[in-house]
């Protein structure tokens, strides 16, 4: 699967309580959670983000609470996957629980700036910076990884492969 799109740029421990504050947790609802995604650190970010479109951050990305609605909320925004340096190990299983792509990779991290356009195959891992024709690699998904995700998320892939 290969997705592109304009990358939205966050630094350093950008944690659950910025991509979805906590005062929005009285739903679950994934269209709502969109609605206030990244709002305390992105006021734009709403009415910016288009479907496909691409978050990249430094280290530690995911901090904080352990709440899955910060990579539903991502997720429901139209963002095709995050690009990080690091993620918080909660964060991490929580995206692929919900389906939502991420990948590791620092040199893209680092390089990659706000408003390029990216292009992620994630089959081979290859991050191809359009905008700077430049091209990072980051480790594919393992086979399972990838089904978890094609499946929209870990409940979807039990219901469906049971």
């Amino acid at each position: 699967m290969i997705k592109k799109g304009k990358v939205f740029k966050y630094g350093d421990n950008v944690d659950t309580d910025v991509i979805i504050p906590a005062r929005y947790l009285n739903t679950s609802d994934p269209a709502e959670l969109a609605k206030h995604c990244m709002e305390d650190i992105d006021s734009d970010f709403t009415e910016q983000v288009q479907k496909n479109d691409i978050i990249v951050a430094n280290k530690n990305f995911g901090c904080g609470s352990s709440r899955e609605h910060a990579p539903i909320a991502i997720k429901a925004s139209g963002v095709s996957c995050v690009i990080a340096s690091t993620y918080a190990r909660i964060f991490y299983r929580n995206a692929f629980n919900t389906g939502l792509p991420i990948l590791e990779c620092n040199e893209a991290a680092e390089k990659i700036q706000n408003g390029d356009e990216v292009e992620v195959n994630f089959k081979t891992g290859e991050i191809h910076n359009i905008t700077r024709n430049e091209k990072y690699n980051a480790q594919p998904f393992p086979e399972f990884i990838q089904k978890i995700i094609d499946n929209d998320g870990l409940v979807n892939y039990v219901k469906n492969n049971l």
